[in-house]
């Protein structure tokens, strides 16, 4: 395969990562653990944000080493052939056009918040921002990184903002120390949901060629972008607890009360931009692995082809319109996306999985320990995802018999040649 010339430093790299992870859930998501778990929200969080450090880290060392455009599907082909490394990189490419139109209606509440929108009215204010995903996509990646790198210093000044506005003082800090001992089955119900905000770390290992300096810089760039993540949602969190408010988006409420105002246009918009940052790297992600499994054989050679920037620009177009494809037939159907949005945990669970696999026999013995407690986070959340595992199970039970007859059928009809 040949590889693109990177474009991508360190910090770039860290912005992309962070605003990945803070995507559609950076002010929603820590009100939905508190409704969840009250104070043991808190502890959610900080558990969830140290058991992931482990995962960074497998994926940041198998990236640099292993650098592909098909991410975790090649560190499984390299382990354990190719008809498995096909699986998880189809696994990935079918949940992507479901998974971000879900994380797009998620961010409508950032818009509703600024500009009540509903009906086609919606549907057609979605489209359009899928139309500038495109052409940011068409321009590059190093274009979106730039981008998101300034996102992310904006959402982490307006967390430093709120809590100078806040005045945290030590006694308050003790009043959290000495309440009672939270629910143990809460917090764990709060660390499924908040499992959601730490999806995309597999999603950087497919642009680890757009890294000017993969082997030095992707470790770095993705361990940088998830502790800060897991700083903004503790942070958050906290802010929350603190200053309790009954707007739709509470932190909405948060700004007005400590800033004097304001609050709808400014969490508005760095909620809508964020959550379009996110779909913004999964669309990048999956195209490339489009591109390269085209190259391969796997897909058409269509989307073989690189526009002047090095972007799979066909390949991103036909994400892009899947994903508007399934906007309007969700409408249309009045179907609701949360069942799909917890398939989707189902199957990136399986692709952590098969990953971590993957670097147990691929990474150093001095990595094992990191692939153990990664493979205890993924079944710790499989278990807590229940029958919604089925999905995944399912799709991966589909795939795997026909990619190995499609191999077996290429076998014997090269040894008839």
């Amino acid at each position: 395969m040949n590889q693109n010339k990177g474009t991508i430093g360190r910090w770039q790299g860290a912005g992309l990562m962070a605003t990945t992870l803070l995507g559609t859930g950076v002010f929603i998501l820590p009100q939905m653990t508190i409704v969840t778990a009250g104070q043991g929200a808190l502890i959610a969080w900080l558990v969830l944000t140290l058991a992931i450090i482990p995962v960074t880290l497998v994926f940041g060392r198998l990236a640099s080493l292993l650098p592909h455009a098909a991410g975790p599907a090649y560190f499984v082909e390299q382990a354990y052939g190719r008809t498995a490394g096909r699986t998880i990189g189809l696994m990935f490419l079918l949940v992507v056009p479901i998974g971000a139109p879900a994380a797009i209606l998620m961010t409508f509440q950032f818009v509703n918040a600024l500009v009540p929108l509903s009906g086609w009215a919606q549907v057609g204010t979605e489209l359009l921002l899928l139309g500038v995903l495109l052409l940011l996509n068409s321009r590059g990646i190093q274009v979106s990184a730039k981008l998101q790198f300034a996102l992310t210093l904006a959402i982490v000044s307006v967390v430093v903002a709120l809590f100078g506005g806040v005045g945290l003082s030590l006694s308050e800090l003790e009043s959290f120390a000495h309440q009672d001992t939270p629910d143990i089955s809460l917090i764990m119900a709060a660390v499924g949901i908040a499992f959601w905000s730490f999806l995309g770390i597999e999603a950087m290992t497919h642009l680890a060629n757009d890294f000017r300096q993969p082997k030095q810089d992707m470790i770095p760039a993705m361990l940088i972008g998830t502790v800060l993540v897991g700083v903004v949602y503790l942070a958050c969190t906290l802010l929350l607890l603190m200053v309790p408010s009954d707007t739709p988006v509470a932190m909405v409420g948060v700004f007005d009360s400590l800033l004097g105002g304001y609050g709808a246009p400014v969490i508005g918009i760095l909620g809508i931009v964020s959550g379009l940052a996110t779909v913004n790297v999964y669309t990048a992600s999956v195209s490339r692995l489009i591109w390269s499994f085209s190259r391969d054989g796997v897909l058409p050679k269509y989307f073989s082809q690189l526009n002047q920037h090095q972007s799979p620009a066909r390949a991103a177009t036909a994400v892009l319109f899947a994903m508007a494809l399934v906007i309007i037939i969700t409408y249309a159907t009045g179907q609701q996306l949360e069942d799909l949005i917890a398939w989707s945990n189902g199957v990136f669970v399986i692709i952590y999985l098969a990953a971590m696999f993957a670097a147990a026999k691929l990474l150093s013995k001095r990595y094992l320990p990191l692939v153990i407690l990664s493979c205890a986070l993924c079944a710790v959340i499989g278990f807590a995802l229940g029958w919604n595992m089925a999905y995944a199970i399912l799709l991966m039970l589909i795939l795997f018999p026909i990619l190995w007859a499609q191999k077996s059928h290429l076998s014997r009809r090269q040894a008839l040649v």
